[in-house]
C-alpha cells in the first residue's frame, strides 16, 4: 500500500522565508538534512488535518486546515517505512499562529525560519523536489525514485 504523507510549506511572504527542520540522530532517515514539516496520515484522517497536526507536533505552529492551499504533489516509488512508495501532498500556508520551535528534539536538531534565497543545499531529496515544484508554480505530480 502507498503511504500518504502531508507536508506544509509555511511561507512568510513579507520576509520571503519558510520553516524548515534539520533531521537529527533520532530521525529514521536523513540525519543532518533539512526537510519540510511533514508526516504520515493516520487511518481515516483527511490529508489537510494530517498536515496541520504534523506541523503543530513538529514546530508548534498552528494553521487552520481551510487556510491551506495545494503547493505540490510528489509520488515516490520507495521510501523509509514505505516499501511500496509514498505520495506526498504538500500544502502552502501563509497564515499561522505561533513561532517555530523544536517540539520533537529526539528527531530534529533544529527548527526555524530559512530565507528562500538562502535555502540549504543539504535538503532531503523529496523536499528539494517539492520546493522546486512549488517555487516554479507547478503543482506536480513530480515522480521520485521510480528508476
Amino acid at each position: 500500500m502507498t503511504v500518504l504523507v502531508a507536508a506544509v510549506i509555511v511561507h512568510d511572504t513579507a520576509r520571503d522565508r519558510i520553516v524548515l527542520l534539520r533531521r537529527g540522530a533520532g530521525s529514521p532517515f536523513g540525519h543532518g538534512l533539512w526537510d519540510l514539516p511533514a508526516g504520515k496520515c493516520e487511518p481515516a484522517e483527511p490529508v489537510t488535518h494530517a498536515a496541520v497536526r504534523e506541523l503543530r507536533e513538529e514546530t508548534g505552529l498552528v494553521v487552520d486546515p481551510q487556510a491551506l492551499t495545494l503547493a505540490h504533489v510528489l509520488h515516490a516509488g520507495t521510501g523509509v517505512g514505505a516499501p511500496n512508495g509514498y505520495l506526498t501532498v504538500a500544502f502552502a500556508a501563509r497564515a499561522w499562529s505561533g513561532e517555530p520551535e523544536n517540539r520533537e528534539p529526539g528527531k530534529h536538531d533544529h527548527v526555524g525560519w530559512v530565507r528562500l534565497d538562502a535555502l540549504p543545499r543539504e535538503l532531503v531529496p523529496s523536499a528539494d523536489k517539492v520546493l522546486r515544484g512549488w517555487r516554479a508554480g507547478l503543482p506536480g505530480p513530480t515522480l521520485h525514485r521510480w528508476d
